[in-house]
């Protein structure tokens, strides 16, 4: 939401918005048994740096194995599922 507000503002939290409300984007739920894998996560890319946000968004695809995410970084064009596969980028 943050991205979305400095990006687009309002308008585009809000289209954001409409995403959670019509189920088309889910939130995932960490737990602490995962947070081994984003420390891991983060010191891989450090040099970015990666921060615990886009940590947990690698995390949720390694974990739910998939693969498009809808991002306003473009450090997830570097970012790899399981250190190997690529993120597919909705594009908006």
């Amino acid at each position: 939401m943050y991205l979305a507000l400095t990006r687009g503002g309002w308008t585009m939290q809000k289209k954001l918005g409409h995403l959670l409300t019509d189920g088309l984007l889910s939130i995932y739920d960490i737990q602490s048994v995962d947070y081994v894998r984003l420390l891991q996560l983060m010191e891989k890319y450090r040099d970015l740096p990666m921060d615990l946000a886009d940590a947990t968004l690698v995390l949720a695809a390694e974990n739910t194995r998939l693969t498009q995410i809808f991002t306003l970084d473009s450090d997830f064009l570097i970012y790899r599922i399981h250190g190997r596969q690529p993120f597919d980028i909705i594009d908006v």
